[in-house]
C-alpha cells in the first residue's frame, strides 16, 4: 500500500492547488447560503474524484495495468498522451496571463456563484473535479498509476481514499476556515481569494508543466523497462 500512496502525491497535490475551485469555495462561503453550499461543494468534489478513480482502477485492473511488476505498454502510452496534453494546457495558461496591472478573466458564472444552492455547488464542484480537462488527466494518471503497482485491492482502494483526501485538502481547507474561525477568518478567505484568481493562470502552466514532465519521464521509463 506504500507503494500504491507514494505514486499518487503528486498527482493529489496537483489536484488540491488548483486556483478556480478554491476561488469558487470562498466566494460560496461570503453568501447567505455558504454554510450549506461549501460543504456541499466539498463533499460532491471528494465523490466525483473517488467515482472516476474507482472506474479507472477497475478498468486499469481488468486491462492488466500491471505486467511482471512493470506497467503495461498502453499505461504508458496513456501517460505519454496525458503528458504531452498537460504541457500543452501549461503553455497556454501562461501565455493567456493577465500582464502588467490588467486584471484576471474569470468565468462568468463567478458572478451568479450568490445564487446557488446546494444542488448547484454540488453539481459545479463535480464539473470543476473530473470535467475539466486538467484535473481529469490528473485522476486518471493517479487510478492508473495505483493498479499499475499490482497491490491488493484493500491497498488499492486505500491508496485511492488517500489521494482523494488530499486533492480535497484545497475546498476542504477553506471550509475548516470558516466554520472553525468564524468571521476572524474572514480576511484570511478574502487574501486567498484574491491572490489565487490573480495567479490562477501562473499556478495552472507550473502544476502542468511539472506533472505534464513527470508523466512523460515515467511514460519513457515504462518503454524502456
Amino acid at each position: 500500500m506504500g507503494s500504491a500512496i507514494g505514486q499518487v502525491l503528486t498527482y493529489a497535490v496537483g489536484v488540491a492547488v488548483s486556483p478556480l475551485p478554491i476561488v469558487a469555495v470562498v466566494l460560496m462561503l461570503s453568501t447567505p447560503r455558504g454554510r450549506v453550499n461549501g460543504p456541499a461543494f466539498v463533499a460532491s468534489w471528494a465523490v466525483a474524484l473517488a467515482v472516476v478513480g474507482t472506474i479507472v482502477l477497475l478498468i486499469s485492473s481488468g486491462a492488466s495495468a500491471s505486467s511482471n511488476g512493470q506497467p503495461a505498454t498502453w499505461l504508458s502510452v496513456i501517460k505519454l498522451l496525458g503528458g504531452l496534453a498537460l504541457v500543452v494546457v501549461a503553455y497556454r495558461a501562461y501565455h493567456r496571463r493577465p500582464r502588467g496591472d490588467a486584471q484576471p478573466r474569470l468565468p462568468s458564472w463567478m458572478r451568479t456563484i450568490d445564487r446557488f444552492d446546494a444542488r448547484r455547488s454540488a453539481g459545479l464542484a463535480f464539473a470543476l473535479a473530473v470535467v475539466n480537462p486538467k484535473n481529469l488527466v490528473l485522476v486518471i494518471g493517479a487510478a492508473a498509476a495505483i493498479a499499475q503497482t499490482g497491490a491488493s485491492t484493500g491497498a488499492q482502494a486505500g491508496a485511492l481514499a488517500v489521494f482523494v483526501i488530499i486533492a480535497s485538502l484545497g475546498p476542504g481547507i477553506p471550509v475548516g476556515i470558516y466554520f472553525v474561525m468564524g468571521a476572524r477568518g474572514k480576511h484570511i478567505l478574502d487574501g486567498l481569494r484574491a491572490w489565487m484568481a490573480r495567479e490562477n493562470a501562473v499556478i495552472m502552466a507550473v502544476i502542468c508543466l511539472l506533472i505534464g514532465v513527470k508523466l512523460i519521464g515515467d511514460a519513457i521509463t515504462g518503454f524502456t523497462a
